[in-house]
């Protein structure tokens, strides 16, 4: 007897919940002024970095690279920022005034990073020990004789402009 009375309280309650749910006038979730304010989306960015680097020194300098830059990049691809990124090296020679050893294209959610996924805040994470990363980045920029880095955009081939 006990069920039935506690099964028939249980029924009611949900019918008279679900009237009022029915009959209630709807709260709106923004006002009409706020649905024709939209928050910006954050467009990607394109960057790329080119590097030359002293004869002789280019498998110490890769190394270092390696060793840092690259496990920076792939940490902030891991976190969101950092969409794709492409090291490439050239295949054959050029002129000296023209001559790259390497170039990183970076593709990045936005232009600013979020908390926490900066370069310096995860190179922070990922290597406590400042001191050895700050004296071997060092000797990977002595190593460098030309660098840039440069914000690119893809060309859509259909615009008039």
């Amino acid at each position: 007897m006990k069920l039935t009375t506690r099964f028939a309280a249980t029924t009611i309650l949900i019918s008279f919940l679900t009237l009022g749910a029915l009959t209630a006038t709807p709260i709106p979730a923004f006002s009409q002024q706020g649905a024709t304010a939209s928050v910006p989306v954050p467009k990607p960015v394109i960057e790329e970095w080119v590097y030359r680097i002293k004869y002789g020194y280019k498998d110490q300098w890769w190394a270092i690279f390696k060793k840092y830059q690259i496990a920076i990049l792939e940490r902030q691809k891991q976190l969101g920022y950092v969409k794709d990124f492409t090291v490439y090296s050239p295949s054959l020679h050029t002129s000296e005034d023209s001559r790259w050893d390497y170039r990183v294209i970076i593709v990045r959610a936005s232009a600013e990073a979020p908390s926490g996924q900066s370069e310096g805040e995860v190179a922070k994470q990922l290597f406590p020990d400042q001191v050895s990363f700050k004296r071997e980045e060092n000797r990977r920029w002595e190593l460098t004789t030309n660098h840039w880095d440069l914000p690119i955009h893809v060309v859509n081939l259909d615009a008039s402009n």
